[in-house]
């Protein structure tokens, strides 16, 4: 059989006419649900889904998915397609995908951030696949008049074996197309041990695109009689604009404007821009990238300190609360005393177990370390830009965003346009890391088109992100333990904080296996902008954890494997509290693995290891780093994973995730770091800012999964936070110097005589 991809646009997809020629779709939703008719989208019934997806399936038996999700190279627009093929039961050479732009009336969650692509769809996604099979096994049943349960599926047929009947599903789509969707409670969906394609390695189906350079990207996108624009930000956190010189740019070649850009909030997590934090920004626009970039270095602009002021917060629920953002010009000294500070006050007591303050007081011995992090920028390979043609009362965007829903609200209100008249077509990007959940460059791109009335691109430098960007708070924990006389763990106290958000997870892995336990947390607030940045919060606090845990189990003479299954076993069969986020079996279950197939206890000559373990995002992880010291530097030489994330969809990608997720952690653990004096970023390129290099890689990377019938949960980001404190373990090991602040680098140097 021979099948065509021919694409369809959105809107003729969409329309009726394009579904009644010999085609069936179905999309599906949690929220809402009609039973289909000939003239209609078949629809399932919206109760059961989170999300909503399209499915079609042409005359021919290629089977096209509509992903809903951004995609930004954790490989959803191959993985879930897969879910649904399996359950569809067809063949995956004749599936293709298609990215959805933004729908909300129709997707559930577009949204690609907090490892939950997959998790969120799996349930979805495999019962519209399974209802779509049981529509056209339905409608071969009624075409042959032979009973339903006689007839079986494989690979894209049905079949009836008693008549000897066969037909490609294309050949009952029309026909399908126009049943009443089956009842919910008759859908089966498959057993894991019946999986065809979740399982199997699959290739990233936009791969040739890829390698060929194909346009992807919003970079790529040109229209006729396009423009292009740069914007100009104030130089420093606390800073806004009191003039500047129009003349002295407009003058230059291929210029044609430059003007001041209303500011707007951001309707996700902190507000983004406000007159404090970001006001009045500018924006020139010309006829090349190059030429507005170039007239940026010309401009002349007057910037002054703007006060303290109070303002809305949205959070992510729909709920706000007031929110301080100081004024003034913040450095990084003042930071760490003012966190330092904060550490020896009492915090807001997040979760109490048994008596700790009595515990502390008949300790034989305690042992306290604080653990510190700097703010770091996330770099993603792509700049930030946008695509944006406003004219009239309609609205095209067309840029990186891995939550265009969380920006819609700030788009509708900086332009004054009913959403509904507001498209944003989503673009594969180039990098997040949470990043591009601040879709800001959007609402500028589409504020410069509205004042010139044209298409516009916008695109920012790297300077321009890595000064006024979004970066991971600025972090700082103590660890405290006490210990009796014969080096039992008596009680633990966290107290954990940082600017301007507090990185402590009180339910979280040691709690439920201590018996006295304390979690204290604090924040300081911040002119400077922050966000979502890989496995938020738990990449710091993971590593403080576990780089504690490993020097309590020296100081009690423990293996740090042994002590940490001591404690899962004691959270497992008489477990402290009743708030506890953790399986403990499923924990202590890749200690075990990791521990095996790094071959523990069997350290070869010349290497130092360390292991740690974290839980987030639903799944556990727990490493090995396996370091050498050459020429007195440290050598990363192994990394062990041992991952229990439940089904694994594509195991090739799963693991590619799981190396760069590793490889990004060892970088950020040596180098990442960002500071600030009189509220100017100290880094603004790479020439300063220290990124891992191909060289400083690990020479080998294994990533095992546990073998799971468990739904699949995260995967982007829980490798993450836990490589920290491995690599932190073993370089003490090598060094015999505890690592106490990241990033690690500047310690080491320091480290007289390494690897003599």
């Amino acid at each position: 059989m021979t099948l065509l991809n021919k694409k369809l646009d959105r809107r003729s997809f969409l329309k009726v006419s394009g579904l009644a020629g010999g085609g069936m779709m179905l999309s599906f939703s949690w929220l809402a649900g009609c039973k289909p008719t000939p003239e209609e989208v078949l629809t399932m019934p919206d109760e059961w889904f989170e999300i909503n997806s399209y499915i079609k399936i042409g005359e021919n038996g290629a089977v096209t998915l509509f992903n809903p999700n951004p995609e930004f190279g954790q490989n959803v627009k191959t993985s879930l397609p897969m879910i649904l093929a399996e359950e569809l039961d067809v063949d995956w050479k004749n599936v293709f995908v298609e990215q959805a732009d933004f729908y909300p009336e129709r997707f559930d969650r577009q949204f690609t951030g907090g490892s939950q692509s997959v998790r969120a769809a799996w349930t979805p996604l495999r019962t519209a696949g399974a209802t779509a099979r049981q529509l056209i096994v339905n409608a071969a049943a009624q075409s042959w008049n032979v009973p339903v349960a006689e007839i079986t599926t494989n690979m894209g047929t049905v079949e009836h074996q008693a008549s000897g009947k066969k037909a490609g599903y294309g050949e009952m789509a029309s026909l399908a197309g126009t049943l009443d969707a089956p009842d919910p409670e008759t859908i089966k969906l498959k057993d894991n041990a019946d999986f065809k394609i979740i399982g199997q390695s699959k290739k990233n189906v936009d791969l040739q695109k890829i390698v060929t350079g194909k346009p992807m990207f919003s970079l790529d996108h040109k229209v006729e009689g396009m423009k292009y624009a740069a914007i100009v930000h104030p130089p420093a956190f606390g800073m806004k604009l009191k003039s500047f010189d129009k003349s002295s740019v407009t003058s230059l070649p291929g210029i044609q404007d430059a003007f001041k850009v209303k500011v707007f909030k951001d309707d996700y997590g902190r507000n983004f821009f406000d007159t404090t934090t970001f006001p009045e920004i500018i924006a020139i626009v010309g006829n090349s990238t190059w030429e507005v970039l170039q007239a940026k270095k010309s401009l002349q602009a007057e910037w002054e300190e703007a006060p303290e002021s109070t303002f809305p917060m949205a959070g992510r629920g729909g709920q706000t609360r007031d929110i301080s953002v100081p004024g003034g010009l913040e450095n990084s000294s003042t930071h760490k005393e003012k966190m330092a500070e904060f550490q020896r006050k009492p915090g807001n007591i997040q979760r109490k177990d048994g008596d700790p303050e009595a515990a502390f007081k008949k300790a034989a011995r305690v042992i306290e370390r604080t653990y510190t992090a700097p703010f770091l920028a996330h770099n993603t390979m792509e700049p930030m830009n946008c695509f944006a043609d406003v004219k009239g009362n309609r609205a095209i965007i067309y840029g990186p965003t891995q939550a265009p829903d969380f920006i819609m609200n700030a788009l509708s209100s900086s332009l004054e346009l009913p959403k509904e008249n507001i498209q944003i077509n989503l673009a594969r990007m180039g990098g997040g890391f949470g990043r591009r959940a601040y879709s800001h460059h959007m609402v500028e791109a589409a504020l410069i088109s509205q004042k010139i009335q044209a298409p516009v691109k916008m695109v920012y430098t790297r300077e321009d992100d890595m000064s006024a960007g979004v970066y991971r708070p600025t972090y700082s924990a103590t660890y405290r333990a006490a210990l009796d006389d014969n080096n039992n763990l008596l009680a633990l106290h966290v107290k954990a904080g940082g600017i301007p958000e507090s990185p402590l997870h009180a339910n979280r892995f040691p709690a439920g296996a201590i018996d006295n336990y304390l979690a204290e947390s604090w924040q300081i607030e911040s002119n400077i902008t922050i966000g979502a940045f890989r496995a938020p919060r738990s990449n710091f606090i993971a590593g403080a954890e576990q780089s504690f845990l490993d020097e309590l189990a020296e100081e009690m003479g423990k293996d740090p494997i042994a002590f940490r299954l001591e404690l899962l076993k004691r959270a497992e069969t008489n477990p402290v509290g009743e708030n506890n986020d953790y399986d403990p079996k499923r924990y202590a279950g890749v200690l075990e693995l990791v521990r095996d197939k790094s071959n523990w206890s069997n350290v070869p000559d010349g290497i130092s290891r360390g292991v740690s373990a974290y839980f987030c995002h639903n799944s556990y992880v727990a490493e090995v780093v396996d370091v050498s010291i050459k020429d007195r530097k440290p050598v990363v030489e192994n990394v062990y994973a041992a991952v229990d994330c439940g089904v694994v969809v594509n195991p090739d990608a799963a693991a590619n995730m799981g190396e760069g997720a590793i490889v990004d952690g060892i970088g950020n653990a040596f180098f990442g770091e960002m500071a600030f004096e009189n509220g100017v970023p100290t880094k603004t390129n790479f020439d300063k800012y220290r990124m891992i290099r191909h060289g400083e890689a690990p020479k080998k990377i294994e990533v095992h999964f546990v073998e799971s019938k468990e739904d699949p949960t995260g995967l982007g980001e829980p490798l993450f936070p836990p490589v920290f404190a491995a690599l932190g373990n073993s370089l003490y090991k090598a060094t015999g110097k505890r690592l106490y602040e990241q990033p690690f680098q500047p310690q080491i140097l320091q480290i007289e005589n390494l690897g003599m």
